[in-house]
This record gives structure tokens, C-alpha cells and sequence, in this order.
């Protein structure tokens, strides 16, 4: 938990504003409490002002969060409407349907308020879907400049200090693309160990997973993963990475040594890619809920700016801690 703590504190320093859309939800108006309260971030909701305002007991907490209604600021709906329009023409949005979305659709007002740069960020999913949240990034703020794709993140800690970076790893993709080709797969590697480096700054070994260690068996899902790994190398010379690699053989010094004794990167890993969404999904569950990892994300990369996804599971922990990193992230520029 030190290390998540030091998220916050680093929010702290340099505070930021992040938008949670799904503002009725009650673990949203527990965490919004929190996060005002503690000074990690300054906090927008989006809906009805009386309403919203009603729900915290807490005076400083009532005062103090900012509300945008879209029934109300009239103005501020045909800006956005506009910059919606303008982003989706090309694909047949006409200005009354932007209107109609914005006015509706409270992921999409809260994206486009970070997109206008009223807000820094945004942290969505305890109520949509990761789909919604994908949506609302892709039409309202886009990927930044030499990124073609988005992809996620999560931030696994165990208490198994041996692993990873003092038992911190991060596992990719585990909530975007579904099944990613070896191009898909090499950027989803690369983006992820910047991700690493610039939010955690400490170098990124990065682990490409397998059911195969380094050729021990022969089929068209391995030759992808080692398709992966040229592809990245190539792309970034400067990128720690190797595999194939089983999972134990990435992150278990001594499986490491029989397995992969020539490399560097095996049993050391804290980036652990995964060769498709059902396995890196079903990986960070099973770490999570059988090996009491705290899982924290999915953290989307590949954003213009940054706009994060929340399990539909989450806690009210998750999303301060969500939140903070989205605040760092915004300050970093990650």
C-alpha cells in the first residue's frame, strides 16, 4: 500500500481536476468525500446542482465540488455540442444529435470538459461498461500524437515482495482489445513499459506471456508473441523485453534460471503482457481474488489525455486511488 499512498501524496502536491461522471453512484459521492476532504484532487460531477449537492452531509465537501449541469449552462452545452460535431461530422454526426448525446450521455459532457481543458482528467466505469468509457475517449479526445491504439493497464500488488518491482507489476492488456495481432501486440508492449517508467520511474523489464518458454512449444499463438517481440525491438531499441516466457518463468527467479538462464528479463519481469484480452483478463481476477493482489485500473494508455476506466466492482478505495493516478498522470504528462 506505500506505494499507492504515494500516488496520492504526489496528487497532492500538485493538484488536479478530475471529472466522475457517474455522480449518483454511491460509492462515487463516498470517494468524491474522500478525495476533497484528504485534498487529492478537485473533484467535477455532472448533473442536476441541487441534487448532487444535497447528497454530501459534509459542508466543506458540499462547497467545495464542482458541479457542471447541462440542463442549466446552456453556453457551455453548445460548446461542447460543437467540439462533438466537429470531431464526428466525417462519420455523419449532425450538430442536433451531438447536442442530443452531450446533453445526455454524462461520460461524453465529463470527456469533452477535459477535451475543452475545464477538466484534467477523467475516471469512469464504476456504472458503464469499459466499452462506454472507450467510446467517450475515441469521439471526444482521441489518442495522442504516435499512438494508433488504446490499451489498458492494471496495476497488480502483492505483499510478495520478491515479485516484480517490490511485488508491483503491471498486467496488459486485460481490458481492451480483445485479440490483439502482433503489431497490435508489440505497441500494447511499448506503451505499456512507457507507462511504467513515467508513472512508477523505475526502468520497465517487460515479460511477453505465453503458454511456451522461449520456443518449448511450437504453435501459430506462440509465433505471435515472438512476432511481438521483433516488432517492438525494432520499434524501440532500447526496450528491456523477452519471452515467450510462461508465467511462472517471467516472474520466478528460480523457475527463471532452468527455464530462460541466458536472459535478463526472466524472472525479473513488472511488465507482464498478455497475449490476448481472455487470458490477461482472467489473469488479473485470479492474481486479485485467489492471490490477494490489489488490482488497480484498468488504466487506459494511448490517450490524448488521460481518462481512466473503473471495474463495475470497484471500491470506493479503487476510485481515490484511480483517481490520484489519473491526477499524475495529467501532471506528468503520461
Amino acid at each position: 500500500m506505500e506505494l499507492l499512498e504515494s500516488f496520492i501524496e504526489k496528487a497532492k502536491e500538485n493538484k488536479r481536476r478530475i471529472v466522475l461522471p457517474e455522480s449518483k453512484d454511491p460509492r462515487i459521492v463516498s470517494a468524491t468525500s474522500s478525495i476533497i476532504l484528504k485534498g487529492i484532487a478537485d473533484i467535477v460531477l455532472v448533473g442536476d446542482e441541487e441534487e448532487l449537492r444535497a447528497q454530501f452531509d459534509n459542508e466543506t465537501v458540499r462547497e467545495n465540488v464542482i458541479i457542471y449541469d447541462p440542463e442549466k449552462n446552456k453556453e457551455l452545452l453548445e460548446e461542447l455540442a460543437i467540439i462533438l460535431f466537429e470531431r464526428r461530422k466525417h462519420r455523419g454526426l449532425t450538430i442536433e444529435e451531438a447536442r442530443g448525446i452531450v446533453l445526455k450521455k454524462p461520460h461524453f459532457y465529463g470527456a469533452l470538459l477535459v477535451e475543452k481543458g475545464l477538466a484534467d482528467g477523467m475516471v469512469c466505469g464504476a456504472v458503464c461498461t469499459t466499452g462506454v468509457t472507450l467510446q467517450a475517449i475515441l469521439h471526444c479526445v482521441g489518442t495522442k500524437e504516435g499512438s494508433s491504439l488504446l490499451s489498458s493497464f492494471f496495476m497488480m500488488k502483492t505483499d510478495n515482495k520478491l515479485m516484480g518491482n517490490n511485488g508491483l507489476m503491471f498486467f496488459a492488456d486485460c481490458a481492451v482489445n480483445p485479440n490483439p495481432n502482433d503489431e497490435q501486440l508489440a505497441s500494447i508492449a511499448i506503451d505499456t513499459a512507457k507507462s511504467y517508467k513515467c508513472i512508477i520511474n523505475d526502468e520497465p523489464k517487460v515479460s511477453m506471456l505465453s503458454f511456451s518458454t522461449l520456443g518449448s512449444a511450437k504453435h501459430e499463438l506462440v509465433e505471435k508473441v515472438r512476432s511481438a517481440i521483433e516488432i517492438a525491438r525494432k520499434k524501440d531499441a532500447d526496450l528491456q523485453i523477452d519471452g515467450e516466457f510462461q508465467f511462472d518463468t517471467a516472474i520466478i527467479p528460480s523457475v527463471a534460471r532452468r527455464k530462460a538462464p541466458e536472459s535478463n528479463i526472466a524472472g525479473k519481469g513488472n511488465c507482464l503482457i498478455f497475449p490476448d484480452l481472455q487470458s490477461g483478463n482472467i489473469g488479473y481476477k485470479i492474481a486479485e481474488r485467489m492471490g490477494n493482489a490489489i488490482a488497480i485500473g484498468p488504466i487506459i494508455q494511448g490517450t490524448k489525455k488521460p481518462i481512466n476506466d473503473l471495474s463495475r466492482g470497484c471500491s470506493v478505495e479503487d476510485i481515490i486511488y484511480v483517481t490520484a493516478i489519473t491526477a499524475v498522470q495529467a501532471g506528468d504528462a503520461c
